[in-house]
């Protein structure tokens, strides 16, 4: 079981659903893990821990899966995206030119203790000024990384450099901590004050906000980001 098999999956599920395809993200997961327990049986890891090793799959493929999903939407709009992780872990000397400036413009100062980037999963950047107009966190829960989401947002927000980029935290929402406005839970609140938005890969009903929204909506609010960041 790897990202392929996923990849093929996920277009299975457009034949299936169209547009409505990203709603049933979660379904895809729930079959991927079976093919991947099977495949983990022939060759367990060391601890014995099925759930241990699919949890580390399923996090690092759900980013990719995001980004095959907006990848194209995104360069029609003629920008460009890219790993995070990449530009993290990536020597200074073999990244691109155009790489390089992206990660400068991203990376926020602490100061005697250097410059550091924030941890994302995703940037969306204009590959002809470099300028980054938002970054994406994706998890399959917000308890995994939503408050760390908050604080890179408000560290981001410090410096004349950075402030202007949008986060933004896309996921599968399956412990529906989105589902409600109010009352709100811990990780909803973190969203409508803390963050620009939340997009929710789901076919569960949620109260809708300017701050969470139905994962249909992304490509058009970063369209109208894209506008009011050139007037």
């Amino acid at each position: 079981m790897d990202f392929e098999d996923l990849k093929r999956s996920y277009l299975e599920k457009r034949e299936l659903f169209g547009d409505n395809a990203y709603k049933h993200i979660s379904e895809l997961l729930e079959e991927a893990k079976k093919l991947h327990k099977h495949d983990w049986l022939k060759d367990p890891t060391p601890s014995g821990d099925h759930e241990q090793s699919w949890r580390a799959f399923k996090g690092k493929n759900l980013e990719k899966l995001i980004l095959f999903m907006i990848e194209v939407d995104v360069e029609d709009l003629s920008l460009k995206v890219i790993n995070g992780n990449h530009l993290e872990r990536t020597l200074p000397d073999n990244l691109s030119y155009e790489e390089a400036q992206v990660k400068r413009r991203l990376c926020v100062d602490f100061g005697e203790f250097g410059l550091h980037l924030p941890d994302v999963d995703l940037i969306i950047y204009d590959p002809n000024t470099f300028e980054i107009l938002a970054v994406l966190s994706s998890k399959v829960t917000l308890r995994e990384r939503i408050a760390q989401t908050g604080y890179w947002k408000l560290k981001l927000l410090q410096d004349k450099v950075t402030k202007h980029i949008k986060v933004y935290f896309l996921t599968p929402d399956e412990d529906k901590t989105l589902n409600i406005r109010k009352p709100a839970k811990k990780g909803r609140a973190i969203v409508e004050v803390d963050l620009d938005g939340s997009y929710v890969l789901t076919e569960e009903k949620i109260e809708e906000s300017e701050k969470v929204k139905l994962f249909e909506h992304f490509i058009d609010d970063l369209k109208k980001l894209l506008e009011s960041e050139k007037e």
